[in-house]
């Protein structure tokens, strides 16, 4: 008997920590009108011409230095979450993911679905926190793949809502793993990917919004007191305004206010990846120690946590 498939839909990754696997994956990437809406006449010759000629080797020594022998720690994180949800799953829907940037494709596993029959195909993007560049582009993708495919299964788009009980519950309990047997830290700082100050404006602060709101319940689930939290964006691109506070500006002024130990937390990634653990975890901690900083705890994200499992398994079923 058909039961509902759960689609997951991660950011993506590069299928190795080379300079020409890396430009493959970010021509996708910044190619894409909801990640880059600048006229594709005026965009186009920027990023053939500059950004993909300089770019790819200095990310490709990014990903080289997180790469693990089991590859992108993306891609592993991504597919032992789709394994804990296989095992609770107990024949009430199947369970695969797929990548917005990179393989499988959404379109690879929507023609894959055709094939074996899928009652219904709920679609989840890994981002609980809500704008076209995320959310926003992986539905736009299932649905024109569903129609390009003539896919006959209903196509349905289901969010991980910002506030959810058991995302909140699993990136608090990595908040008390991570900081277990130590000092409280001075400081927590709650980062998130950033996006153009345009983009959030014209989306009437959904995304700034969602943030807000995932920060307030995971202080409140940390009990931890607002006057000594940060929330603020990383991983700007390109020199248009966007949301601010800056993250790495953030945890290099920290240590000029007397704060000596630091936690970052970063609710928008569900599994680890580039921007956490090369951005965060070294380039930030740098930041921070070198301003004068002691002590600094990267927060690991929700990744395979039951809580978060069970969110999901909720949203397959629901």
């Amino acid at each position: 008997m058909p039961v509902p498939h759960l689609l997951l839909v991660n950011l993506g990754t590069p299928e190795a920590p080379t300079a020409d696997s890396v430009r493959r994956f970010l021509d996708e990437f910044l190619s894409d009108p909801d990640v880059i809406d600048f006229p594709r006449w005026f965009w186009q010759p920027i990023l053939q011409g500059i950004i993909l000629r300089t770019r790819p080797a200095k990310v490709a020594r990014a990903y080289e230095s997180i790469w693990t022998p089991e590859g992108s720690p993306l891609r592993s994180a991504t597919e032992r979450l789709v394994a804990k949800l296989r095992a609770q799953a107990d024949g009430r829907f199947t369970v695969s993911a797929a990548y917005r940037y990179g393989e499988p494709s959404i379109d690879t596993e929507k023609a894959r679905l055709k094939y074996e029959g899928a009652e219904k195909v709920i679609v989840v993007p890994l981002f609980p926190q809500r704008t076209s560049s995320t959310t926003g582009t992986a539905f736009r993708r299932a649905f024109e793949a569903a129609s390009r495919l003539e896919l006959t299964a209903p196509v349905i788009d289901r969010v991980i809502p910002a506030t959810d009980p058991g995302y909140i519950k699993a990136q608090a309990d990595r908040f008390f793993e991570a900081t277990a047997g130590l000092p409280a830290p001075d400081h927590v700082v709650i980062s998130y990917h950033g996006i153009p100050e345009r983009y959030d404006r014209n989306e009437r602060r959904a995304y700034s919004s969602d943030c807000c709101h995932t920060t307030t319940a995971l202080l409140d689930a940390i009990n931890w007191p607002v006057q000594r939290s940060t929330l603020t964006f990383q991983s700007k691109f390109g020199p248009e305004k966007w949301l601010t506070p800056a993250t790495d500006a953030v945890l290099e002024s920290l240590p000029k206010q007397g704060v000596k130990s630091v936690a970052v937390i970063t609710p928008g990634f569900v599994t680890d990846g580039l921007e956490t653990i090369e951005e965060i975890g070294d380039r930030g901690r740098e930041s921070f120690m070198h301003a004068g900083g002691e002590h600094f705890i990267r927060v690991p994200a929700v990744d395979t946590h039951p809580a978060f499992v069970d969110t999901l398994a909720r949203l397959a079923v629901a």
